[in-house]
């Protein structure tokens, strides 16, 4: 699997997240250029730039609208409503998993905003966020991260910026208000360059990709990429970096698997329906697990946090049934290494009852190991009473136990 380590020299804004992976991953140029100025309606190029220093991308946005192109920390003025936006991604020819990717950045963004204004996320208008270009900059950024693949992210310490950025709210101190939320948990250092260095798109893209900085880096060194804001800066150059890493090719052992997280929030769909909806997630192939408990939203609303766990390569169609069953509208998805004690399974008969017992080898002292057994819930079905169940349960458990040896 792939670890992708984002370096923010000159800062972090999406359009200069497309650009570095563009320049990464030159094969996937045209399909991320393609579908962002077919979902913003204008016209994108991936444009080589030479900084003096360092040489490496720039996506540009040709807003005809407006007649020029944009960059780190230039924004064209238009208001367009998140329920708008996410109309046009649902309504779209983007592959699901694409649209997925796109619809929980916007989200991230939303709730923030949302957060920010006092309003509920639905209500909110994004004014900079709004405009064309950073819609551009969030399609791309959605084809290239499901272009990349299954991948481990993480990001070194953020700029921090200093004085005033101008908003279509008023002057706003640096880091915006939206931008510093999502920032909460991310080390950052002041490097005495002021402006804006982290956009509330940079920084939404960076949330929504759980770019955690304690992930170790492990792996080949394959690939690297540099994506550059239009912004000229003293004495460094105005690029984030993204170093590619392929984790070296092992056999998995019993004990090792690599799992995909998916978790998103419910609070508006009833417990029976939701209940269907998992049940059906259950019996994909590739999920292994789904589970949910009880959850406080905003302003103390009760809502259910579900965690969804899969096979690595049924992801796309697990994201797919999540958005299908339930009425999320964005989600998280992460992958984790997963790690299991041996287990096994045996087949006894009890009183005339067929049960299948999982039996697992526990470590003990010593580097001995002990087996325990639980019987299968789904072969006690048909048992009438608890005690009748819990009986013929024990004695399946012992009679595995003492059959199958550690």
């Amino acid at each position: 699997m792939r670890h992708i380590h984002l370096h923010p020299l000159g800062g972090a804004s999406g359009d200069m997240f497309v650009g570095c992976l563009l320049d990464a991953f030159p094969e996937h140029r045209a399909a991320a250029i393609e579908a962002a100025a077919m979902l913003a309606q204008v016209d994108c190029r991936w444009v080589p730039h030479n900084d003096g220093t360092l040489t490496g991308s720039w996506f540009v946005v040709d807003d005809a609208e407006h007649g020029h192109g944009h960059g780190h920390g230039h924004h064209h003025h238009s208001h367009t409503g998140w329920r708008d936006i996410r109309a046009r991604l649902e309504a779209s020819e983007l592959a699901p998993a694409v649209r997925a990717h796109a619809i929980g950045i916007f989200a991230v963004l939303a709730e923030v905003e949302g957060r920010v204004h006092g309003v509920p996320a639905d209500a909110v208008t994004f004014h900079e966020v709004g405009a064309a270009d950073s819609i551009a900059d969030i399609v791309a950024a959605a084809v290239m991260i499901e272009a990349v693949g299954p991948a481990r992210w993480s990001v070194a310490s953020l700029p921090l910026g200093g004085g005033t950025v101008r908003t279509a709210h008023g002057p706003m101190p640096v880091p915006a208000p939206a931008t510093a939320l999502l920032l909460e948990g991310f080390p950052m250092h002041d490097d005495g360059i002021t402006g804006e260095r982290v956009t509330p798109t940079g920084a939404a893209i960076l949330r929504y990709l759980d770019c955690g900085t304690a992930a170790p880096i492990r792996g080949t060194l394959r690939r690297s990429g540099y994506g550059f804001g239009t912004r000229r800066l003293p004495g460094i150059s105005n690029c984030l970096r993204a170093l590619v890493f392929e984790a070296a090719s092992v056999a998995p052992t019993p004990g090792h698997r690599e799992l995909a997280v998916i978790s998103f929030e419910v609070d508006d769909q009833s417990g029976e329906d939701l209940a269907t909806g998992l049940e059906r997630l259950r019996a994909m192939p590739g999920v292994h697990d789904v589970l949910q408990m009880t959850a406080f939203g905003k302003k103390s609303r009760l809502a259910v946090h579900v965690q969804v766990l899969a096979a690595p390569d049924a992801l796309d169609d697990a994201v797919e049934a999540c958005f299908r069953e339930t009425t999320t509208i964005g989600l998280r998805t992460h992958l984790v290494e997963g790690r299991a004690l041996a287990r096994r399974f045996a087949t006894v008969e009890v009183e005339g009852h067929p049960l299948t017992v999982k039996l697992v080898e526990r470590p003990g002292e010593d580097g001995a190991t002990s087996l325990t057994g639980k019987a299968e819930a789904d072969h006690l079905r048909s048992i009438a009473s608890h005690a009748a169940r819990s009986r013929l349960r024990q004695q399946a458990e012992r009679l595995a136990t003492d059959e199958n040896p550690a």
